[in-house]
This record gives structure tokens, sequence and C-alpha cells, in this order.
């Protein structure tokens, strides 16, 4: 049986994860491993320290769907309204640029309940806080070092993270890859930002009517969200999250400084917007130095294969575009090199 390891336990990697126990079945055991202390990857959801305010998506925020990829994608759509991961998106969402037949989703338990239910479908083996450092050739299997000392060894390897990670991994990637394909994944550009994260007591009620809002005129934040509301998940006796994300060039001015000395910039700004605003009961910062894709590989193959045998094969949206049908593209594209190898 071979023993493949997916490194990432974002959406892409969920995804591949699932796809290939679906094709495969019981022929390959399947491993995920993410150096976080949980699923998610840019799609997490944080937990508030007092179980009395309501959680926070942190990372994307909802999925749009254009016409053509709810069509091309429909089974995936399918299978996540009719698990109620995915509902309709109908709250209040200011500044929101409408495309034509593009339909936006929400999900009821937070934007991290996608991933799980593709790693839950998966039955793979999870493990967490495990951060890959290095990737040795050894014959026709792969070498994998952990940060936390040891190594393990698999018969392909899908990397899954972003692509500046992959460019410092220790061992045989730097020399296998073509100088190409090294050309290609350093042209990969990502944009930074910041978010953050308020849980408010259960008393607290927004004095506003949206959902969501996005900010056009503020240097520092781009776009506000109160979660609850915008999941459509108010219940009593659990008080709302508000979440904040930074514009860009907020966040690549201030991206090497530490989270604690921004947060109270982003506080100061978010007053100003929403003066009246109560005192949260915990506040979360969050510094997304990869945020999302502005520059993808050239031609968006949805995967880059390193070398065939022993297979070691890239994805995610760096190889496709920054959003959930870009990751599906490449979960699929990385599925195809998979058959082919396994």
């Amino acid at each position: 049986m071979s023993r493949v390891l997916i490194v990432g336990a974002g959406l892409t990697g969920s995804l591949c994860a699932c796809l290939l126990r679906r094709e495969l079945q019981n022929k390959v055991q399947i491993v995920v491993w993410d150096k976080a202390r949980g699923a998610g990857g840019r799609m997490s959801t944080s937990r508030p320290p007092d179980a009395a305010s309501h959680s926070a998506d942190l990372g994307a925020q909802y999925i749009s769907a254009t016409a053509s990829y709810a069509q091309l994608h429909h089974s995936f759509y399918a299978e996540l309204l009719s698990a109620g991961v995915l509902q309709p998106l109908d709250c209040l969402i200011e500044g929101l640029q409408l495309k034509d037949g593009s339909r936006d989703f929400m999900t009821p338990l937070g934007m991290c309940s996608v991933v799980k239910h593709f790693l839950s479908e998966s039955g793979a083996d999870l493990f967490f806080e495990r951060h890959v450092t290095g990737l040795y050739r050894r014959g026709a299997s792969w070498e994998v070092q952990r940060k936390a000392g040891g190594s393990e060894t698999f018969d392909a390897i899908v990397l899954t993270m972003p692509v500046p990670q992959i460019l410092q991994l220790e061992g045989d990637v730097g020399h296998l890859l073509s100088i190409q394909q090294k050309q290609h994944l350093d042209g990969v550009v990502y944009s930074s930002r910041f978010a953050v994260a308020l849980f408010f007591s259960p008393d607290v009620v927004f004095s506003f009517s949206w959902g969501a809002r996005y900010v056009n005129d503020n240097s520092c934040i781009r776009y506000i969200a109160a979660d609850s509301r915008k999941r459509n998940a108010d219940v009593p006796g659990r008080g709302p999250s508000l979440v904040v994300h930074t514009s860009v060039p907020f966040g690549l001015e201030h991206l090497e400084r530490d989270k604690e000395d921004v947060q109270p910039i982003i506080l100061q700004e978010l007053h100003r917007l929403l003066p009246g605003l109560p005192q949260p009961i915990s506040i979360k910062c969050q510094k997304w130095r990869y945020s999302q894709v502005l520059t993808s590989v050239p031609g968006c193959p949805g995967h880059l294969t390193v070398l065939d045998q022993p297979l070691l094969v890239c994805g995610g949206d760096a190889f496709c575009h920054s959003n959930f049908d870009g990751c599906v593209e490449s979960a699929l594209s990385v599925l195809s090199a998979l058959k082919s190898s396994l």
C-alpha cells in the first residue's frame, strides 16, 4: 500500500485527501500534516477564549461562485450545500460589487468547516504541529524531516503550503527544480494583511444593520464583518464577534512589525469608523504574511510536478487562482498526477 503525505491542512490539501480516498479507496494510506494547531489554513475559524462569544473567521470570509464555476464544480457545491456546510449568503454586505450570475455562500459553522468536511470524508491520518523542514530522496521513497526532530518515509509527497515555504525546504527539492520551475515559483507574489477578531459578551447588540462592510476610504481597514450575523448564527446567550481585515498596502507596510504593535493602530481606526463600539471581552490578532495570490504560476497549471518517481508534486492556489474554485481546480490537477504515479 502506498503512503502519501499531504503537507498542509487547508482547502487544497483537504480536498486532495478526500478526492484521493474516493478514487483509490483503501489502496492508499493518506497522511496529512500541518504545522498549525488545527485545520483550515487560510480558511481558519478562531474560537474565543470564552465560550460566551461567537467564533470568528480570521481568513476567508465567504465563497463566491461565478456562473461558470458553479456549473463546472456543481458536484462540490451540491455536496457542501446538502451537508449544510454551505448556505446562501443573504445578509447585507455594504460595498460588495455584484458580478453577473455569481452566487455567494457562507458557512454557518465557520469557514474551517469546509476543510473539516473534506478531511472527515478522506479518512486521512491527520497530525497537527508537524512542521516539515526537509525532503530527502531515498531510492523509491522520500524521507521527510520535522522541525521537532525525527523523520518518516513516504512513497509520494504533495506540498500545498505557500510557495515561499516550499522554496525554504532543506534537502533535495532545490536541486530537483528545473531553472524554469524555479523562476516560475520565484515569481509568485502574495498580498499580506492583518486580521483582528473582537469577541463580545452576550448582552452586546451592534447598532449597525449590515453583516459585513467593505471600506473604501481608509488606508488601514478594508473590510469589517459582524461574523455571527454574516453566518446567520446569532443565538441567545452567545455574544457577537467582529472581524476586521486591513488593506493590503497597510499589511505590506507593517509586515515585519510584531502583531502586538500593529493591533492598537487597527483598533484605533476601527473605533473611528464605528464610534460607540462596546468594549470586547477578548481580542485576537492574526498576521497573514501569505494572504491571497496576486501573481500565480504562469499558465495556472493547477500543479507542478518536481519529480515523477518517487512523486513530489506542488499544489494550491498559487498554481491556479486564490479562491475556493482555484483550490478545487488545483486539487483535481494534483489528483491526476497522483493517479498516474501510484
